[in-house]
């Protein structure tokens, strides 16, 4: 007895969820607490199936005390000798690593350059009237002049002395290979090793070989003439000093991979303890070496984080596990929320989403804890799903996340893992678009095994897997794939029915020819019918150009005017005689006859359970037009004061959706397209313009999300396909005296039909201006 009321109250409930509020006190609070709660509760669910690997408390204890317990190695770990020694030895064999050094080939051409322009400038300023200060100046650069040194310079051949010297050292000196004081102190070996610049092979070459700064200058000063002052080879050295380029360069990062690797090499375990061994057995007493392996054994466990420091439950790995899961969830829901936001507000979207996420997670966990292989992962089953409902961008990105939150979780994570998940998951949702009906099923699971095989076959070249393990985890592969795949197909109508979508392969079904109400409407209005054809395709075309649903549109304006089966004589195209029964009827009577198609149409597509987003076709297509032929008519008989418009309007609504507008002005623009005398191209794109521009001044259009720039889009794809179908035909000589005579019966025909009422139960006019005047009023076919 109380059923009926308990499903509208439990749809009211949903009702008041999905509507977006308007204040966040109280509604605002519930709305967005209800979402927040679905994200938590998948936060609890995965920390719970997936908790943090438990940690070990280990004690210290003092040498020569007795452990009543024993105390068993969780992990497998190294006991490492004396850090005292380990440490000697590191030193040593770093200090046995002779150091890199790169030779610049060009280093010494550029100090060559460099000091050719110095003493070119030298020359230059001593040459000036102000020589001393120039000389100073240009000295000054590289030293604080005296007086003398000045003096000195400004003799042309005390200059002439010291560019020659400075040359000479930097041609016979430098190029045998001269490095950094500092560099060379801090070598330790009897010899360094030296890499070319041309990436030829390296050179081990004796230290004794290589020249530090300090004897490069020394050398060079030996290169003075005889005689020379102390203060003139004191000037070459400034100058050598602030215009040096060694040719060998010391390279830190070669060398400490030298370095690193040799020290590597120096063995600091002096013992393996395995996992399950024991470390100290029952009253055994605790000895030096004991205590460094109990030592070992707490770095390990705090390196593999699993040492719990301090005493307690443990919380904060709980804590910081949920906090990583709530976060990775969080993701995918801030995309609902910014870029999916209908699928946020409906409030049965969103709690299907959570709950398919939830399904994954939940077998994942029971995958993991049975140590099944991760190849049985459902993530095609999740993603086919909302890849079928949806669209496949929204499935790609939860594959991502759910990729992610498995990645991470303790015992499970792994690179194969990782990929698996994601190339899977993302096949899934791909494949989509190569199937558009449930009977290609056997597609979705082919496609999905190619991709997981693809990553099986890589993972196992690069790790080595055995054939044999291979050929079992392409089983495991196949299976997953059929599964996931026929589940999602034989679940897909409950999903539909909650979720008050309607897919894709739905509507093929839809589509089909021998429905019950196609199949009649053919049959006892095959004017319709053919009327329906005709619309349907122009629609589809004209939906596909502005990339909204094409398949929407055709299935919707197949079902739009199966209210006219009820009567087909009343309406133009099923009236062959050319009789028209409006002719005996009053207006009034005339204008809810042709009203009925619609409420009719709809009450009919109801019964027969036709997606409501198909019946919305039949409701929406004329909008709240006005039935202006008899109103007209009526104005005529009664006087305007005596008719109520309202008779002579469609129940509408207006489009509300970008397929639902299409239809509209698909409907009107055939129909009058059809009543043109002499369609040529310009006179079909002049009745498109009208007719649209009727629609938009009529407010039709108001209601839809229909761009002007969509309009033009529309408007261009009506007059492609209505010109190819209305395109002038070639007159054969053969058959011209059939053409001629079936031309003229179609001129008769058409001023008989300029009485006969169309599809609004109006005169369907011969003119074009009355065509798409009529068609701006609802007068279609």
């Amino acid at each position: 007895m109380n059923r009926p009321s308990t499903k509208r109250g439990r749809r009211a409930r949903f009702q008041a969820l999905s509507t977006p509020p308007e204040q966040f006190w109280p509604d605002g609070l519930v709305h967005h607490g209800v979402r927040i709660g679905f994200l938590t509760a998948l936060t609890l669910l995965t920390t719970l199936l997936f908790p943090p690997e438990t940690r070990v408390r280990v004690d210290t204890y003092p040498v020569g005390s007795v452990r009543e317990e024993p105390i068993i190695a969780e992990i497998a770990f190294d006991v490492p000798i004396d850090p005292v020694q380990v440490a000697a030895a590191e030193n040593e064999a770093r200090a046995s690593v002779p150091p890199t050094f790169n030779r610049r080939t060009a280093a010494a051409d550029t100090m060559g350059a460099r000091l050719a322009r110095f003493f070119a400038r030298l020359d230059t300023s001593a040459r000036q009237p102000d020589a001393d200060a120039q000389v100073g100046r240009v000295l000054g650069e590289i030293t604080r002049s005296t007086p003398s040194q000045r003096g000195l310079l400004l003799q042309a051949d005390t200059r002439a002395t010291l560019s020659r010297t400075a040359d000479l050292a930097v041609r016979q000196i430098l190029t045998r290979g001269v490095a950094d004081n500092g560099d060379l102190d801090e070598v330790s070996t009897d010899r360094i090793v030296v890499r070319p610049e041309d990436g030829g092979p390296e050179l081990t070459v004796p230290l004794d070989e290589v020249l530090p700064g300090r004897e490069f200058y020394s050398m060079a000063e030996d290169l003075l003439p005889p005689g020379t002052s102390p203060e003139v080879a004191e000037i070459l050295r400034l100058v050598l000093v602030n215009h040096m380029e060694y040719t060998l360069v010391f390279d830190p990062v070669e060398t400490a991979a030298d370095r690193a690797q040799t020290i590597g090499a120096v063995r600091s375990a002096g013992a393996e303890v395995m996992a399950g061994e024991a470390i100290v057995r029952a009253n055994e007493r605790i000895t030096a070496q004991t205590a460094l392996t109990l030592q070992a054994y707490q770095n390990a466990l705090r390196d593999a984080g699993m040492l719990e420091e301090e005493a307690g439950v443990g919380l904060s790995p709980w804590i910081g596990a949920g906090l990583l899961n709530l976060a990775l969830l969080t993701v995918f829901g801030l995309f609902v929320y910014f870029f999916r936001r209908e699928h946020y507000t409906n409030v049965r979207w969103a709690l299907l989403l959570a709950t398919l996420l939830a399904v994954f997670i939940g077998l994942s966990g029971l995958i993991h804890h049975n140590e099944w292989p991760v190849e049985l992962l459902p993530i095609a089953f999740v993603s086919l799903a909302i890849s079928v409902l949806w669209d496949g961008r929204m499935a790609l990105v939860l594959v991502l996340a759910l990729a992610a939150l498995m990645g991470i979780q303790p015992g499970l994570g792994s690179n194969y893992l990782l990929t698996t998940v994601l190339v899977g998951g993302s096949a899934a949702a791909l494949s989509v678009r190569a199937v558009r009906r449930r009977a290609q099923t056997w597609i979705f699971i082919a496609l999905i095994s190619a991709a997981y095989a693809t990553v099986l076959l890589g993972h196992s070249l690069l790790v080595g897997m055995p054939a044999g393990d291979m050929v079992t985890s392409l089983g495991w592969v196949a299976v997953n794939a059929i599964f996931s795949a026929i589940l999602a197909m034989g679940f897909l109508p409950v999903f539909e029915w909650f979720t008050g979508v309607t897919t894709d392969q739905t509507l093929l079904e839809w589509a089909d020819p021998n429905r019950s109400l196609l199949k009649r409407l053919s049959m006892e209005a095959p004017g319709t019918y053919a009327h329906t054809i005709n619309v349907a395709n122009l629609a589809e075309a004209a939906a596909n150009a502005i990339e909204a649903n094409g398949l929407l549109c055709r299935v919707g304006l197949y079902y739009h005017d199966v209210g006219k089966m009820l009567k087909p004589h009343y309406f133009v195209e099923n009236q062959p005689d050319g009789r028209n029964p409006h002719d005996r009827l009053k207006p009034e009577t005339s204008a809810r006859i042709v009203k009925e198609h619609v409420v009719e149409g709809h009450r009919m597509a109801r019964e027969a359970k036709v997606p409501e987003v198909v019946a919305d076709f039949i409701t929406e297509h004329h909008g709240t037009q006005r039935i202006g032929f008899f109103f007209e008519k009526a104005k005529e008989e009664y006087g305007e004061e005596a008719v109520d418009p309202v008779d002579f309007t469609y129940p509408g609504p207006r489009p509300r959706s970008k397929e639902t507008a299409i239809a509209m002005l698909a409907d009107s623009v055939e129909s009058a397209t059809r009543a043109l005398k002499d369609p040529t191209a310009e006179r079909i794109r002049g009745l498109i313009d009208s007719i649209v521009e009727g629609k938009i001044s009529q407010h039709q259009l108001d209601d839809s999300p229909l761009t002007l720039h969509e309009l033009a889009l529309i408007k261009e794809q009506f007059a492609k396909v209505l010109t190819g179908v209305y395109h002038h035909r070639i007159d054969y000589p053969q058959t011209k005296h059939l053409t001629q005579s079936e031309a003229a019966e179609g001129e008769a025909a058409s001023t008989d039909a300029a009485a006969a009422p169309n599809e609004a139960g109006d005169a369907a006019p011969a003119d074009p201006e009355e065509a798409s005047k009529g068609a701006a009023e609802g007068e279609g076919a």
